[in-house]
């Protein structure tokens, strides 16, 4: 796990912990303009990178992504991390773009200490492109905390079409994206912006991220 990378809030009044995709790293453009967006919202965001990723950077060699299975040991040290940093605020949420996401719903079906509050999920990777047998349901429908899905309409890891007809269970809520594809971008004849999706998936995050600040969570 590399070192975290805060995007910090004077007002803020609850942390959000946020893991990269698969392919791109902690500070590709998406997860800029998330973090960007959220501390403007006042939620405090703090990234960090899987190993694989990390050696990419002090490498130059693309490393393979890891199971998502395999990298919840390193998410739950991110955990333990942000709870000890003097940035953290708040009650602390825990998410991620798609691989992130997944990784992080898995670490929430096993208990986690309780400050932390709930789940978000940046284009949850329902199944591969042009894999829809292949559903992931379980870290949702298993899952111990609150979570909210932002997710494009059109998104080819599992399209509002595709994810309405699924039992994501109780626990699990969604936002969606006007159009929006696994990056929350519209298509170019769309009344939909990626700038006007990036601020809807914002607002959605922060209402749910905040929504716990004066919750029971330990502050």
């Amino acid at each position: 796990m590399t070192d975290l990378l805060w995007t910090r809030a004077d007002d803020a009044r609850a942390t959000l912990l946020l893991a990269h995709g698969a392919g791109a790293p902690m500070d590709a453009p998406f997860m800029t303009r998330i973090a960007e967006g959220l501390a403007a919202r006042g939620v405090a965001v703090a990234r960090f990178e899987f190993a694989y990723m990390a050696k990419r950077r002090t490498t130059g060699k693309k490393f393979p992504p890891i199971k998502a299975e395999r990298a919840v040991p390193e998410f739950r040290a991110a955990i333990e991390t942000v709870l000890a940093a003097p940035e953290r605020i708040g009650p602390l949420v825990i998410g991620g773009k798609s691989m992130g996401g997944r990784v992080a719903a898995i670490a929430a079906c096993e208990a986690l200490d309780p400050a932390v509050a709930g789940v978000v999920c940046l284009g949850y990777p329902f199944h591969g492109p042009g894999r829809p047998e292949e559903i992931r349901l379980t870290p949702l429908q298993g899952g111990l905390l609150p979570a909210l899905i932002v997710q494009g309409e059109r998104d080819d890891f599992g399209s509002r079409a595709e994810v309405e007809t699924l039992d994501v269970g109780a626990r699990a809520r969604f936002a969606w994206i006007e159009d929006g594809s696994h990056d929350f971008g519209p298509r170019g004849a769309s009344p939909a912006t990626l700038k006007g999706n990036i601020a809807v998936a914002c607002d959605a995050v922060a209402a749910f991220v905040l929504g716990f600040a004066d919750g029971p969570a330990d502050a």
